[in-house]
């Protein structure tokens, strides 16, 4: 999907071409591969894995509130990991239980507060200062 959005706001490389055509459940790997060749064709820098994901972080968070994603869908990944910098995204992160499996075990039963915190979270770390600027 991103590959085909950067298509849309004009990045046009082979790579990122054949990249937006492929499926969902690609292999992870090569579609990182095709993706490091696209940014490379259009003379992006990759940023530091730390950077990319507080951004992929503030974009999970947007998702959030626009419904996008839920809440356990963010226990699928280790963002509980992400090296935290800012207060919104400290809040956010601390939120994040480590596996989908811990979250009736971190929460009780209490889901729905959880839920509620989690997006007072997102909507504090997507309206805040963006990490630098063009982000």
């Amino acid at each position: 999907m991103i590959a085909a959005e950067a298509l849309a706001a004009g990045l046009d490389t082979p790579t990122l071409c054949e990249l937006a055509g492929w499926p969902r459940n690609a292999d992870a790997r090569g579609m990182r591969d095709a993706f490091e060749q696209a940014l490379a064709e259009s003379g992006i820098g990759l940023p530091d894995r730390g950077l990319a994901r507080r951004h992929a972080l503030r974009r999970m968070a947007a998702q959030l509130i626009h419904g996008e994603t839920t809440p356990a869908d963010l226990a699928t990944d280790d963002w509980w990991e992400t090296e935290a910098e800012t207060a919104a995204e400290q809040a956010f992160v601390a939120l994040i239980p480590q596996c989908h499996c811990c979250i009736e075990y971190t929460l009780g039963f209490d889901e729905q507060t959880w839920a509620a915190q989690l997006r007072s979270a997102a909507l504090d770390l997507a309206s805040s200062e963006p990490i630098r600027p063009g982000c």
